[in-house]
């Protein structure tokens, strides 16, 4: 149990690391992640109508692969 923890936690830590790098991560069979950069965009409050910026960021997605598709259709 122990050593499947440190495995999981150096997994994890290696995944990390590598999308800091802004590496895309594929696991065959599974899918992959990748660090994309969404544009600063303009955003309108529905309340009061009041347009505020919306500064640029960094976000993590996943795409899973056509096996796992496949197997939860």
């Amino acid at each position: 149990m122990k050593d499947t923890s440190e495995l999981v936690s150096f997994l994890i830590n290696e995944m990390s690391e590598q999308l800091q790098n802004n590496n895309q991560i594929s696991l065959q069979g599974f899918g992959s992640f990748e660090v994309k950069k969404k544009t600063e965009r303009i955003s309108v409050n529905p309340t009061n109508k009041q347009r505020m910026l919306v500064p640029p960021k960094l976000v993590l997605t996943y795409r899973p692969s056509n096996l796992l598709k496949d197997k939860f259709k």
